[in-house]
C-alpha cells in the first residue's frame, strides 16, 4: 500500500509542477487532464501527507522516551505514542478506502427504468409508486428529473417508464437500486383482504458522453409515428413520436415524451448510448457494471433485491439484510439510510476481496 502511495505523491507534486507550467496552461485541453487528474487524487495525498506527519511524531516521541530519566516525562510520552499510534491505525484504514478502485461512473447522471413485473395491475401501480419515489429522492438532493417514455395504465399505473436523473453523484447514490422490488399489500381491488405479492423491475445505467459511444448511423433503424396518447391534435396529427433500433444488438428505443420530433430523437438517443455502453461495458467490466438484463430480470417474484410489505410498515433489502420499518417515509423519498447502507457494504465487500488478494 505505501509503495503505491509514495507513487501517488510523487505523481501529485508532478502534476502541480504542470497545471502551474505556462506552455501546459496555454494547451487548455491539456491542463483541464492535469488539473482533473490532480483533484481526483488530492484527497488520498493529504490523508497520507497526514499519516507521514503521525509517523514521524512516533518516531521522535519513542526517541526521546528512550533517552528520558524523568518519570512523569516518560509518562507523558508513553501517552503521546499511544496517540500516535491509534492516529495511524485510523488513518491507514482511511487510506485503504481512498484506494479501493473508483467507479469511473459514479458522477454521472443516469437514465432509470422501471417496468411492471409479475402481478398485473397491482405491479403497474406500485411501479407507479417506485418512480414517484426516485424522483422525489432526487429531488431532496436536489437533482433534476426528466421524463423520457411513459407507458401508463388505465388504473393509473405503469407498464414501464423511462427517465433521466441529473446531479453530481446522482449514479453512485442509485446503482444499487437495479433489480426486483417485490411488494406485499393487499390491493384495492381485493374484496377478501388477502395479502397479494407483485413485483417491478429497476434499470438504473450511466448516462454517457457521446465520445464513450461511437454510434454508425448505418447501424440504426429509425421509424416515425403518431401518439396514441394525450397531447391534443396536434400530437396525434404529427409523426412525432420515434423509435430507435441498433440493428447490431437488436436494442429498441421508443420515445414519444415531446411533441417535437427533434427533442424526442435528441431523448432516445441519449437512452440508446446509455444502453449501448451498458451493453458492451457488461462484456469487459463486470466488477463495475451488471449487463441490462441480469439487472432487469425475468420480473419472476423469485428474483427479489427488496421487500415492501406494507402491512408490517417494513422496507427490507435482502442483499444486506437490512430492515427499516418506516415504509411510508421511505415511499416519500426518505432513503438515505437504505443507500448509505449499501454503499458501506459494498465498500467492505471490496476491502475484503482487496484484503485477500495481497
Amino acid at each position: 500500500m505505501f509503495k503505491k502511495l509514495d507513487k501517488m505523491l510523487e505523481r501529485y507534486e508532478k502534476l502541480n509542477e504542470l497545471v502551474a507550467d505556462p506552455a501546459v496552461l496555454a494547451k487548455m485541453d491539456e491542463w483541464k487532464a492535469y488539473s482533473k487528474e490532480l483533484a481526483d487524487m488530492r484527497e488520498t495525498v493529504e490523508k497520507y501527507l497526514e499519516y507521514k506527519k503521525f509517523a514521524s511524531d512516533l518516531e521522535g516521541a519513542k526517541e526521546l522516551a528512550e533517552a528520558e530519566s524523568d518519570k512523569e516525562m516518560r509518562e507523558m510520552l508513553s501517552e503521546e505514542i499511544q496517540t500516535c499510534r491509534k492516529k495511524l491505525e485510523d488513518i491507514s484504514a482511511e487510506l485503504r478506502i481512498l484506494l479501493l478502485p473508483k467507479d469511473p461512473n459514479d458522477d454521472k447522471n443516469v437514465i432509470m427504468e422501471i417496468r411492471a413485473g409479475a402481478g398485473g395491475d397491482e405491479a403497474g401501480l406500485f411501479g407507479y409508486e417506485l418512480y414517484r419515489m426516485y424522483v422525489r429522492y432526487a429531488e431532496r438532493h436536489r437533482f433534476r428529473t426528466e421524463e423520457i417514455e411513459n407507458n401508463s395504465t388505465e388504473l393509473g399505473g405503469i407498464k414501464e417508464v423511462v427517465f433521466s436523473i441529473s446531479g453530481k453523484g446522482a449514479y453512485s447514490k442509485l446503482k444499487y437500486e437495479s433489480g426486483v422490488h417485490r411488494v406485499q399489500r393487499v390491493p384495492e381491488t381485493e374484496s377478501q383482504g388477502r395479502v397479494h405479492t407483485s413485483t417491478v423491475t429497476v434499470a438504473v445505467l450511466p448516462e454517457v458522453e457521446d465520445v464513450e459511444v461511437n454510434i454508425d448511423e448505418k447501424d440504426l433503424k429509425i421509424d416515425l409515428f403518431r401518439s396514441g396518447g394525450a397531447g391534443g391534435q396536434h400530437v396525434n396529427k404529427t409523426e412525432s413520436c420515434i423509435r430507435i433500433t441498433h440493428l447490431p444488438t437488436g436494442i429498441v428505443v421508443v420515445c414519444q415524451d415531446e411533441r417535437s420530433q427533434t427533442k424526442n430523437r435528441e431523448k432516445a438517443m441519449k437512452v440508446l448510448k446509455s444502453r449501448l455502453y451498458d451493453h458492451y461495458q457488461s462484456a469487459y467490466e463486470k466488477e463495475y457494471s451488471e449487463n441490462r438484463r441480469s439487472q432487469v430480470g425475468t420480473g419472476d417474484r423469485s428474483e427479489r433485491i427488496r421487500t415492501y410489505n406494507f402491512p408490517q410498515g417494513r422496507v427490507t433489502d435482502h442483499r444486506i439484510g437490512l430492515t427499516l420499518y418506516s415504509l411510508d417515509s421511505f415511499l416519500m423519498g426518505d432513503m438515505d439510510e437504505m443507500v448509505d447502507a449499501l454503499a458501506i457494504a459494498d465498500r467492505e465487500a471490496k476491502l475484503t476481496q482487496n484484503a485477500e488478494e495481497m
